[in-house]
């Protein structure tokens, strides 16, 4: 993960959505044929389970949420590498902005 996505408390990773702390995992925020891009970039955030991947708020179920955060860790991606948003197209296929 980029070190802007890797969110912790006292060491300990957190939600990058709420801080919870609780039943973390890793969520590819460009799923699919853009996982492992996702991987070697490092656009995965911490979620707690219910905001990763439980109905109906999970961001895997929830459009809104999901486009913002895709939103979000592109303009942080664009600044941290340097990308224009046509780079960030080339290379994952679209843009989220």
């Amino acid at each position: 993960m980029l070190d802007e996505l890797k969110t912790t408390i006292d060491g300990r990773p957190c939600s990058y959505l709420t801080g919870r702390t609780d039943w973390i995992e890793v969520h590819h925020c460009y799923p699919g044929s853009n996982r492992k891009l996702s991987e070697k970039y490092g656009l995965c955030v911490y979620l707690n389970h219910f905001e990763h991947n439980e109905p109906p708020d999970g961001v895997h179920f929830n459009r809104e949420k999901m486009d913002k955060l895709q939103r979000e860790v592109q303009l942080i991606a664009m600044k941290h590498y340097n990308w224009t948003e046509d780079d960030f197209r080339r290379i994952f296929g679209r843009s989220y902005l």
